[in-house]
C-alpha cells in the first residue's frame, strides 16, 4: 500500500520513504545486511529493527534470546528451522517461505537459518534486547 501526501501528487512508497533510509552494516555480521534499530528505553519492552538484505544473502544457523518476529514488507525469503541431535544440527521440519505482507513468528532459542530470494525489507521485532548466537551445522 502507499499513500499519497496530503495535497501533493508525490506517491509515497518505500523506496522514497525516509523510513527506510539511515542503515547502517553491522561488524560481524553477512554480507548484504543492513539496518536501522531503535534504542528501547524500557528494560521490559521490544528492540525494532528495519533490515535490509540483497537478494542471494543469507544467515547462517542461529537463534535469540528472546521470541521475535518478523514482517515482510518486500521481498521474498526462507527460513530453515534445526534441532540439535547429539552435537550435530539437523533439519527440523520443511523450510518456510515468507513473501511480502507475511508475518513470521520464532521462539526464543529456536535454531533457523534465513535465506534472502529477492531483496528483502523486513520490520523485525525482537523481545527485550537483540541477540545473536550462532550455531555450526
Amino acid at each position: 500500500m502507499s499513500q499519497s501526501s496530503k495535497g501533493s501528487n508525490n506517491t509515497l512508497t518505500s523506496a522514497t520513504s525516509a523510513v527506510w533510509g539511515n542503515h547502517v552494516a553491522v561488524p560481524n555480521t553477512p554480507a548484504g545486511f543492513t539496518v536501522r534499530t531503535t534504542y528501547p528505553t524500557n528494560p521490559s519492552g521490544a528492540e525494532v529493527m528495519l533490515e535490509q538484505w540483497e537478494a542471494g544473502t543469507e544467515e547462517p544457523p542461529h537463534s535469540h534470546p528472546g521470541d521475535d518476529m518478523t514482517v515482510v514488507i518486500e521481498g521474498k525469503m526462507s527460513i530453515q528451522f534445526y534441532k540439535n541431535e547429539a552435537g550435530r544440527l539437523v533439519r527440523d521440519g520443511e523450510r518456510i517461505f515468507l513473501e511480502k505482507g507475511a508475518v513470521g513468528y520464532i521462539h526464543a532459542g529456536r535454531i533457523h537459518d534465513a535465506k534472502y530470494i529477492e531483496a528483502c525489507k523486513l520490520v523485525y521485532v525482537h523481545d527485550k534486547a537483540f541477540g545473536f548466537v550462532a550455531h555450526g551445522k
